[in-house]
């Protein structure tokens, strides 16, 4: 029996999955002239995407495994989206004291030499020496640490760096759903069907898609095995990622970066003006894919890190938030999980209807992934479309010149009657969208009710009109980081005003 659909419900690339690479593979796509659906079980960003280190790099430590290609990509890349979303990632420079258990301090100046070196820089000053009892990074550490280096980087928000792409697909005609998964995908002919369902409410609705794309991330073979006819050919290793957040060690603006004498990396990094952020760890996940969770031990490690560098100690009564992600890694490398390559795969699929599976990946190098996939899929779909993302911003990055602090200090004037800390957060999170955030308004009582302390009607109505926000832990730990300052009772009272207001 032929099963009708309708023609809405046809598209050229079905995307599962909404986290970075998910939702950049969306706008890519879209921007060529493919008609896009994507699909996410929860809402973007959920998992691994909001669970990073929030950082854009090329990998330094990667010089230790000579991948050197991955490096250098990295850095490409890095160039990119400090200048396509400069309100959401912005250089920072980051300090490494030297240690006793360190290669020499020659040897440690060389890799950052060729870390330099590897790609060409556009916003970021070289590596150098420094004196730590000179310079502002030293004070808040122990007095042994008397010499080290600063180097670049750069910061993002990883959360709103996925909602950006998702916003910019849809802008271009993409079909984004959220709590929406993909339960079962069948062949029919040359094309796929995919059955959808409502993760909320149970409904669902059947698609016929040219060409399928698993950007499941944890999910990638999960999915293949469980829901569709073709066995997953790679089962990556779930390799967790936990972080600590505690009140702010330290009062500049640099970063730090600390090597553990059994070789493993942990950063200290400033974080949303009150703290300080803590992490990484890389351990070993056999859980549920969906609520990883920072082991008790991993906390122990992070703190016992920090308390190795810093004079002042700190313990578990210090931690007002974790957060922990799952980082699906090729088994194929070596035993140690800091060793495995971040680099990604593709499998493409081409024995029926195609489906192309990204395994693995690193947020530094999204954008190149998701031109790469496209470029992969566009002569199978008939579309010659060039490639584009390099030089296009996200929505809101049309910053003019890349100048941030310009860009603050003409706000500042335009909305004087603001205040100050929550224009600076608008600015960050929106950029040059912030004037459609506040259109119309001219005073504080424009933006509606004040729900929680710095969070107005206005942005929650904006949230959920146009960044598919639909619960306040979207808002609050995802479209913002206000839960990290307002504490985990915020998220009742905002879940309680929503359904009152729904």
């Amino acid at each position: 029996m032929t099963r009708l659909i309708p023609p809405e419900d046809h598209c050229d690339v079905l995307v599962v999955g909404g986290g970075i690479n998910g939702a950049g593979i969306a706008r890519d796509a879209a921007g060529r002239g493919f008609s896009v659906v994507l699909c996410e079980q929860h809402d973007l960003a959920s998992h691994t995407s909001s669970a990073s280190t929030k950082l854009v790099h090329g990998g330094l430590r990667y010089l230790e495994y000579y991948d050197f290609v991955l490096v250098r990509k990295s850095l490409l890349e890095r160039e990119v989206l400090l200048a396509s979303a400069p309100h959401l990632a912005w250089p920072l420079r980051f300090v490494l004291p030297h240690d006793s258990h360190l290669r020499p301090a020659w040897m440690i100046r060389a890799g950052l030499f060729l870390y330099d070196h590897l790609a060409r820089r556009k916003r970021l000053p070289a590596s150098c020496a420094i004196d730590l009892r000179r310079h502002p990074a030293g004070r808040p550490l122990e007095a042994k640490y008397r010499r080290g280096f600063e180097y670049s980087d750069g910061w993002v928000d990883d959360a709103r760096l996925v909602a950006s792409n998702a916003i910019d697909a849809a802008e271009r005609g993409a079909d984004v759903l959220t709590r929406t998964a993909c339960v079962q995908l069948q062949r029919e002919g040359d094309a796929w069907l995919a059955t959808l369902r409502n993760t909320l409410d149970g409904s669902e609705r059947t698609i016929r898609a040219r060409l399928v794309v698993n950007a499941a991330g944890p999910w990638v073979a999960e999915f293949l095995d469980g829901h569709t006819p073709l066995p997953a050919r790679h089962h990556p290793r779930q390799i967790r990622g936990s972080h600590v957040v505690v009140r702010k060690l330290f009062d500049h603006d640099y970063a730090y970066i600390f090597q553990a004498p059994d070789g493993r990396i942990v950063f200290a990094l400033p974080y949303e003006g009150d703290f300080t952020l803590v992490g990484t760890t890389e351990s070993e996940h056999t859980g549920d894919l969906a609520q990883p969770a920072i082991a008790a031990a991993e906390q122990a490690y992070l703190l016992q890190m920090a308390n190795r560098y810093f004079q002042r100690d700190i313990g578990a009564q210090d931690v007002v938030w974790t957060f922990a992600g799952l980082r699906p890694l090729l088994a194929a490398s070596q035993d140690d999980p800091k060793s495995v390559t971040r680099d990604y795969v593709l499998d493409f699929d081409r024995s029926g209807p195609p489906l192309l599976s990204v395994y693995g990946g690193k947020l530094t190098t999204y954008r190149k992934l998701s031109e790469t996939v496209v470029d992969m899929i566009a002569p199978v779909l008939g579309n010659a479309g060039p490639a584009w993302t390099a030089s296009v911003p996200l929505p809101g990055g049309d910053i003019a010149g890349g100048d941030f602090e310009r860009f603050l200090a003409l706000l500042r004037g335009q909305y004087a009657w603001l205040d100050p800390a929550l224009l600076y957060r608008y600015a960050r999170a929106y950029g040059t969208r912030i004037h459609r955030l506040l259109e119309g308004c001219t005073c504080v009582d424009d933006l509606g009710t004040a729900v929680l302390p710095g969070l107005y009607q206005r942005e929650i109505d904006y949230l959920r009109r146009h960044e598919f926000a639909r619960t306040a832990d979207d808002i609050l730990y995802r479209r913002s980081k206000l839960g990290v300052h307002l504490g985990a009772g915020s998220v009742r009272v905002l879940q309680d005003w929503l359904e009152a207001a729904a």
